[in-house]
Order: structure tokens, then sequence, then C-alpha cells
């Protein structure tokens, strides 16, 4: 346990409150926090998990410790909210039931799975770590924090969550959510977007979680962060632990966590190119080597260095069909809509255009599959695997067509 004598990383002092809370100890310095006392802890423990026990969320997930199950919920809720989880949480088992199931699955198919949830690289990253249970732990998820930590895909929170969860190992699972809640038990001034205070938040954890029920410990606050202690609209007065909350003690809760801002999206311009053929299909690529929504199936998407405009775009499109699709076909010389989409560190911004070829030019099917080119109907269910921004350019497509519809009525 580290102690230190001034406590640089704690904006509201915990003394203060001593005996006029719940707070009726105090405990070490770790890393510049002074922390309650055992006494105080585990009157902390027993209300947070009271108010678990009998508040938690019905989650697929929580039915059972099963650590395959647990794996798979924790990376799915990575970036992405717990209500879009649920079905492809339950989808996904359904298809790849076992870690074997996981490990063996076709690429297409896997991708197919995850299509519309984002972060690519998780599944990729699962897919690894599978083989990996598969090669070196005998085909049974590992039981040890080291060894889940060792998977591909898997952090210290992850690691945390599942060796919590699933095998009651006292370890916390620290993440954005977690050290929120953290900063305002403890009014913690350490900034939660650098890095090197994230130790801070780790080692504190280890210190306040419950040994005997450290999964349901660890659950517990993150439903306290996603609820009174949430980010955007907090409840403090409604905490079931505000009596230990000291930014809510101290009527500051609006101050913690202190983040500092992330650098600003940096814009990048494509134009989204809809070539219909003679029989109404489209064609679409699969993108291979791309930083970006590798290995997944999009119209064809040409970037601009700069925002550029619509003659300029589709004398480009023009030479870039012929170039690199074997296909020459007429662009429309206006834009059919656009689609903004974020992601972390970039924004696209994408305007679709419609193009047309002028008789039957399909490239033979051994150029498509050299290619990793296809022709497909957008409406039909086919088993390509499109990213999101793929599904609004569908959309702007389908609107268009729903125009054009209703004009020649």
């Amino acid at each position: 346990m580290t102690n230190q004598h001034s406590t640089e990383n704690q904006s509201i002092e915990i003394s203060e409150w001593l005996n006029h809370s719940e707070i009726s100890d105090l405990g070490p310095i770790i890393y510049g926090v002074q922390v309650w006392g055992t006494q105080t802890n585990e009157a902390f423990q027993k209300q947070l998990l009271t108010w678990y026990h009998k508040e938690k969320r019905d989650l697929p997930w929580r039915q059972d410790k099963t650590p395959y199950h647990i794996w798979i919920s924790e990376i799915m809720l990575q970036q992405t909210q717990v209500d879009t989880v649920i079905p492809y949480y339950n989808r996904f088992l359904n298809l790849f039931p076992t870690i074997a199931d996981l490990a063996d699955a076709n690429e297409g198919k896997l991708m197919k799975a995850w299509e519309g949830l984002g972060y690519y690289s998780r599944v990729r990253n699962m897919q690894v770590a599978a083989n990996q249970i598969q090669t070196d732990f005998g085909g049974v998820f590992p039981n040890t924090y080291e060894d889940i930590l060792s998977l591909k895909g898997i952090g210290p929170y992850t690691a945390g969550a599942i060796g919590s969860i699933a095998f009651d190992l006292p370890k916390p699972a620290i993440d954005g959510n977690a050290m929120r809640v953290f900063s305002r038990l403890f009014g913690i001034s350490a900034d939660i977007a650098k890095a090197k205070n994230r130790k801070i938040f780790e080692k504190i954890g280890e210190y306040v979680i419950s040994k005997d029920y450290p999964g349901d410990f660890n659950q517990a606050i993150m439903d306290l962060g996603s609820s009174y202690e949430s980010a955007k609209r907090p409840n403090p007065e409604g905490s079931p632990v505000k009596g230990f909350t000291l930014a809510t003690l101290a009527g500051r809760t609006d101050e913690f966590p202190v983040k500092s801002q992330k650098k600003k999206a940096k814009p990048h311009y494509y134009d989204a190119l809809i070539i219909q053929n003679t029989d109404g299909k489209v064609l679409i690529k699969k993108r291979t080597d791309e930083k970006l929504l590798n290995q997944l199936w999009t119209v064809p998407l040409i970037e601009e260095p700069k925002e550029v405009n619509a003659s300029e775009a589709v004398k480009h499109m023009v030479a870039e069909t012929k170039e690199n699709y074997a296909i020459d076909p007429i662009v429309m010389k206006q834009p059919i809509g656009q689609v903004k989409h974020v992601f972390s560190h970039q924004i696209w911004h994408i305007n679709v255009y419609l193009a047309y070829l002028k008789s039957t030019q399909n490239q033979p099917e051994e150029y498509l599959k050299n290619n990793n080119q296809a022709w497909i109907i957008p409406n039909r269910p086919n088993d390509y695997a499109y990213p999101t921004v793929q599904m609004k350019i569908w959309q702007v497509f389908q609107a268009y067509l729903n125009n054009q519809f209703d004009k020649d009525k």
C-alpha cells in the first residue's frame, strides 16, 4: 500500500466529515488520497451490496458465472450501451456457444454477427484470444488474473471484471465509470483522462473492494456509475451511499471527476459511390489493409484531401472506378445526400453519389473474387458485414428511392 504525508490528489478533506456522516474512522493515504478506515469500509461495502442485491439490473450475463459468457458481455459493453448489447449478446452466444466455436468461426460469419456494434477490433481480438485459450489453456478459460490479462484484447479493467465475477478474485474493475464513482467518493482531483493516474484508482479499488463478494462489488460500482453517479444526469442525493460520498457531502458533485478535454476529432472528407448495374444491383467492396473498418464491406469510398465541389468529386470518382473497379459508370452531377459519422478520433463527412452503368459491364466472377468486390441487392439479407457508416449510406439511398417513387405517383 502506498502512503504519503500530503493529500495532493484530494481536494476535499475527509477528516472534516469524520463522525458527521457515515465515515467513522480514517485509513491510509493512497497516492495522495486519504481513504476511510476498516470500520467505515465494511459499512460502505454492506450498504452498497445491500442496495445492489435489491435493485440490480436483470441482465442476461448475470444469470450465471460462466467465464466465457462474462467475457463476451464485457467486451461488447466496451463503448456500447447496455440496451444495445443485450440482443447482440444473445444472438452471439446462439451462433458461437463455446470458446471452441468462437476459435473456429468463419471470419465473415463472425463479422456479420458483430455488424452494427462498431469497434470491430474487439471481435477480432476475441477470436485470437479464443485460439490462445485452446492452445495455451486446453480450451478452459484461465482462472488467474495474470493469465486472463495475457489474452489478446483484455486489459486490466476486463481482467478485473471477469476475474471477480467468474472466479471471485478480489480485483477491482477500473474504467471511466468506476473512476468517476471513486472520484466523487473520495474527492479525488487527479485527472481521470491521464493514463498515469489510473494506478491511483486501481490501488483505491483494491483497498475498498469486498473480499467476500468482489464480483457483486464491481457490478454494484458499475450500476452506481450508470445511475446515481452518472456523468450527465447524476442524482447524488438519491444515492444509496451518499453518506460516504465526499463530493455529495460537500455539495461539489459537479466538480468531479476532473477530466481534461480530448483532442478534437479530425475531419475527413469522402465521396461514397452507389453504382447500379442494369439488373439494379449495387457494387460493394471489402476494405482490406485499412486502419478503420478493415475487412468490412462498403460501397466505393474515395477520400478527398479536403472538401471539394461536386464537379471535382465526380472527376475523381470516374477515374477511381476505371482504375480500381474496371467499369465506366455515369455519375450523377450532384450528391443525393450526406452522411456524417463520428469515430473516436475522426469525423467522416461523406457526400453520397449515385451512378449507373451504361450497359451490362459486370466484371467476371474471378475478377470480383480476386478484388474483394460483389454485386448485391441492398435491401435483401446477405452474408456481407457492413459497418454503421455503410448502414447510413443505405438509408440515404433508400430515402432517395422513396422520394423518386413519390414523384412518379
